[in-house]
């Protein structure tokens, strides 16, 4: 007859568990009588037989299956809430972020994101058998994480839309504190043996390093400013026999003499004509503008450092009295936004509109009159960035008349531009937030005699084509 084998249940530990073992020898672990059975029978132990119950009998199960499995759910849900945005800010960033730090961000957001999703596992094993010594560390630390990153996106949101990231910072914030309470009530960082000598020097190599990568691809390309020069140059002048003009070329360049690649929105030059000044007035000479127009084509390029765009443009300027004008000016200006700072679609380029195209998309309060208008959406430098600012979309204004000019502005789609004279400054800060910014050249002048006895030195040949 084969001998009756001696069963013993042990009293339960703090996760519920009774440790169940047969003659002497441990089997496994139960929380309910209905696993006690299970794990007799999958031991090999018949129905029936005596069981010595230690520390309760056979009554004794505090395991609560529902709120085990409900704070289960309620980790795993918050640690998934954070890993689903870490994953698409990751996947974005580092592939197609501007800058070369923004795409080491996103690949650390990826890896973060990877830790959020091990902690989901580790959830499920640390209310659920146990298995895994770490697993209650491992979810401290995603839930940590949640924390960190919900107090990152609430900062970023300062002085910025309330949109749903707010709401999904702020509902992530709550949550991981709560979960940290939890966590720390029931000793999940328990099991963690790591000699404290050794914690030191990860924790220290790690902010070293962390601060090196920050320095030096970061902080450092953002406190750059760009370089760009701008300029107008006289060059030839001519006039054929008999005249009554006088045809002049125009250098206008602008150069990128910096370390920060910049798009180029758009340009303008002027030439005016400075009137002779009465000594006995002690009033500025006045000018009359000859010929206004823009030099770099196409709009929206990229200037890359140590890149120059230059053009020559034939005015031709009526007249041949040497008493007409004092002097001849011209000056350039360009406007630029870094490159480094945000991205321009190409669609900018095709989204010119003037004459009656631009009176039909023109609205009540916009520019006019203007001569022509570009407009399209931009994007930020990092999804990070495009999460927490939203949409951006950048217009340019070309005005005309007496005073032509050119205004450039940047803001959220659904916020009309409107142009206050009195108040020019009112959108300096994204102006500032995304380096845009006029670049004025240096005044070229040249006395108008000297010109035309240089026009009249010349041989007569071709006539050039005057600027229109």
């Amino acid at each position: 007859m084969a001998s009756t084998p001696e069963v013993s249940v042990r009293a339960p530990d703090d996760l519920c568990f009774r440790q169940v073992l047969v003659d002497g020898r441990r089997v496994g672990k139960a929380r309910s009588l209905k696993e006690l059975l299970r794990t007799l029978d999958h031991a090999g132990v018949e129905p029936g037989c005596e069981i010595h119950w230690l520390g309760g009998d056979i009554d004794v199960w505090p395991d609560q299956a529902w709120l085990r499995r409900g704070l289960c759910f309620f980790m795993a849900a918050g640690l998934l809430a954070t890993a689903v945005p870490l994953f698409r800010i990751g996947i974005s960033d580092s592939g197609s972020a501007v800058t070369y730090g923004g795409r080491i961000a996103g690949l650390t957001i990826l890896v973060v994101a990877v830790v959020e999703v091990l902690a989901v596992v580790a959830a499920l094993d640390y209310w659920g058998k146990r298995r895994w010594p770490y697993s209650g560390v491992v979810v401290l630390v995603g839930v940590v994480i949640t924390l960190l990153c919900s107090a990152a996106l609430l900062l970023l949101q300062i002085g910025e839309r309330f949109s749903i990231y707010t709401v999904v910072g702020m509902t992530l914030g709550v949550w991981s504190l709560i979960a940290l309470l939890g966590l720390f009530e029931c000793g999940a960082w328990r099991g963690l043996r790591v000699p404290r000598k050794i914690a030191i020097g990860v924790v220290i190599s790690t902010l070293l390093a962390g601060a090196n990568l920050a320095y030096a691809q970061i902080y450092v390309p953002w406190v750059t400013t760009p370089l760009i020069q701008s300029g107008a140059e006289f060059r030839d002048s001519s006039m054929e026999k008999g005249a009554k003009g006088v045809y002049v070329t125009v250098h206008l360049y602008v150069k990128n003499a910096g370390q920060v690649p910049v798009y180029i929105l758009g340009s303008i030059y002027w030439i005016h004509g400075v009137a002779a000044n009465n000594k006995l007035d002690r009033k500025p000479a006045a000018s009359e503008l000859i010929y206004d127009g823009d030099f770099v084509e196409p709009v929206g390029r990229v200037l890359n450092p140590g890149e120059e765009v230059a053009q020559d443009e034939v005015i031709e300027i009526t007249g041949t009295d040497p008493h007409q004008y004092e002097a001849i000016s011209a000056r350039a200006e360009v406007y630029v936004i870094r490159k480094d700072r945000m991205k321009l679609p190409s669609e900018y380029v095709d989204s010119r509109a003037e004459g009656g195209t631009l009176k039909k998309v023109c609205q009540e309060g916009d520019l006019a009159p203007a001569k022509y208008r570009y407009q399209s959406r931009m994007s930020n430098s990092s999804e990070i960035l495009n999460v927490t600012r939203g949409p951006q979309r950048v217009t340019l204004w070309r005005l005309g008349g007496k005073n032509p000019r050119v205004i450039v502005d940047v803001s959220p789609p659904d916020k009309r531009f409107e142009y206050d004279p009195q108040n020019p400054h009112a959108n300096d800060a994204a102006s500032q937030r995304y380096g845009l910014s006029p670049v004025r050249g240096a005044v070229a002048e040249m006395p108008y005699r000297e010109l035309l006895e240089k026009a009249s030195a010349t041989e007569k040949g071709a006539t050039p084509t005057p600027a229109r």
